[in-house]
């Protein structure tokens, strides 16, 4: 059954939401700073629902596609889940943080002299298919009924478990100087619970450098597009 509501919402006379629902399902575009459940609790606010859920978190730095599932759409929410998702990531080689973002505390640096780019899309290549990686400190992930980032916030000695991910693909779009550092952009199709931090930080490995991910956005979740999805200014 096809329902479909359009709802106009004016808050404070500073925004205005037209929010689609078809089939109890929303796409929504992320913005940087807003954590996943962040945008949850303002959808729930705002359109006058409930029950609401999500079909994977994105962290607060990350931007980009949600699929949002109301009332009903709930249900469809496990097998969204695990759909592959598409990136456009940004790179950093030259620091590496506590988070494995730009959120964190720099725990090593080294500035790149020159990076020898034809070195890049072999490497690429070689780290497609799946691949063993520990989870990135401050993540979800349970360790003894204790989430990691919990943890790790509260200053508690973590060691990170190592979990099996997987590269379906990757398209290396261009390398550049900045400042110091060099940036490498890609574009990144994995597998549900890869961790495209952990994929940073094992490029820089890889090259002998330190690195972490500098920007993140999710372009694609199935079939699902980013095209398709609601801002939230």
């Amino acid at each position: 059954m096809d329902y479909s509501y359009i709802y106009n919402i004016e808050c404070g006379g500073q925004m205005e939401i037209r929010s689609h629902i078809k089939e109890g399902i929303i796409l929504i575009d992320k913005p940087k700073g807003l954590s996943s459940y962040d945008v949850i609790r303002r959808l729930r606010r705002e359109i006058g629902m409930e029950k609401m859920g999500h079909s994977g978190t994105l962290d607060p730095l990350a931007t980009g596609l949600m699929i949002v599932g109301v009332g009903i759409g709930t249900k469809k929410l496990s097998e969204l889940i695990k759909l592959p998702k598409t990136y456009e990531a940004e790179i950093l080689l030259g620091i590496r943080t506590t988070t494995c973002d730009m959120e964190g505390e720099v725990l090593d640096e080294k500035s790149p002299l020159e990076l020898d780019l034809s070195e890049i899309a072999p490497l690429l290549e070689s780290m497609r298919g799946k691949i063993v990686l520990e989870v990135p400190v401050y993540s979800a992930v349970k360790v003894k009924g204790e989430r990691l980032y919990e943890l790790a916030r509260a200053g508690k000695r973590v060691n990170p478990p190592e979990k099996e991910m997987e590269i379906l693909n990757t398209v290396f779009k261009k390398c550049f100087r900045s400042e110091s550092y060099y940036i490498l952009e890609l574009v990144m199709e994995v597998t549900s619970g890869t961790y495209i931090r952990s994929i940073a930080e094992e490029i820089g490995r890889r090259l002998g450098l330190p690195a972490t991910l500098n920007n993140l956005r999710r372009t694609k979740i199935g079939n699902y597009k980013i095209e398709n999805a609601l801002k939230l200014d």
